[in-house]
């Protein structure tokens, strides 16, 4: 069977989309599971970066490796050096900044709901850099509920205090978020001129890289004492990074992307889950009542875009 034939058969949409989320939703836990083997503190601010730099530098090897097995040409292209750059200084460098400090700072399920509302941000952005991409009824009304989602976690105090409050962690994660929502839209322009592996190959070294050349400011290269545990930990970190990218963006290259967005959804739920199970971590009625919310928003808004997607298709 072909990569498109797979990537457009039902079972095969389903099982790539399902994996990618399943994926993503683990790098919650994982990484505060491997914050707690490694000896990182809330307050370890290089020692996080470092770590992520780790992390990504590794995963843009695997996928210049997946290149080189398939035989892609891995050379320079003439013009992408500036748009590489840009897009790991985005996508890479401060998400991963401002998320792995967040994260530290925040429960593991809050940081999952949080990372669901991706969505609604790039929404946002797109309503004001194209003009065939405007927030209309459907997209406003899924936004109002994946925003009441975010209400929800921020009048539900942890402290015992009423009122509207966020973290610093939490808003460390809104702030990722929306860093990743832009990323997401120059990856989709640079896509046009180069192959999806080439660009997130690529962004992924340099800006692991650039985190390893931060983070290593003042503590060094290696200031960890790994076990089998934890390079078992970071090389799954790694693995999220690199293959839920390729797999998702199969199913984007073979699919429109009204038809399967709405998988998203499961990105937030997976996470919540996956901290819950392995962090032990409470499932709240605010938490579970603001992710309901958050993947109700992520449904409502892609909904729309399927219709129309099935109606081009008619």
């Amino acid at each position: 069977m072909t990569a498109a034939k797979f990537f457009t058969h039902p079972l095969g949409i389903i099982g790539a989309s399902v994996s990618a989320t399943l994926l993503w939703g683990s790098s919650y836990p994982f990484i505060k599971l491997s914050y707690e083997r490694l000896g990182i503190g809330s307050h370890d601010t290089l020692e996080q970066i470092l770590f992520a730099g780790y992390r990504f530098t590794l995963a843009g090897l695997l996928i210049l490796l997946f290149m080189l097995i398939r035989r892609e040409k891995l050379r320079y292209q003439r013009g992408s050096g500036g748009m590489v750059a840009s897009i790991a200084l985005f996508q890479t460098v401060l998400q991963y900044i401002f998320f792995y400090a967040g994260l530290s700072m925040s429960a593991g399920v809050v940081g999952a709901v949080i990372a669901g509302t991706i969505s609604f941000f790039q929404i946002l952005l797109a309503h004001f850099l194209y003009k065939n991409d405007k927030i209309n009824g459907s997209k406003g009304i899924g936004l109002l509920v994946g925003f009441v989602g975010l209400l929800v976690l921020g009048l539900s105090k942890h402290d015992g205090s009423s009122g509207l409050h966020f973290s610093l962690g939490e808003l460390l994660l809104m702030a990722a978020t929306l860093f990743n929502a832009i990323a997401n839209l120059m990856s989709k322009k640079a896509a046009a001129s180069y192959s999806i592996p080439y660009i997130n190959g690529y962004q992924m070294l340099v800006g692991g890289l650039m985190l390893c050349a931060i983070g290593a400011w003042e503590t060094g290269l290696a200031p960890f004492q790994f076990d089998w545990i934890s390079l078992l930990m970071l090389l799954h970190l790694a693995i999220v990074s690199a293959l839920a990218f390729m797999l998702w963006n199969n199913v984007m290259k073979y699919n429109s992307v009204g038809s399967v967005s709405m998988y998203l959804f499961l990105i937030p739920v997976f996470g919540v889950l996956q901290s819950a199970l392995f962090l032990g971590e409470p499932l709240s009625a605010a938490v579970l009542a603001a992710l309901a919310l958050v993947c109700s928003g992520i449904v409502i808004v892609n909904r729309r875009k399927q219709e129309a997607a099935a109606k081009r298709a008619a």
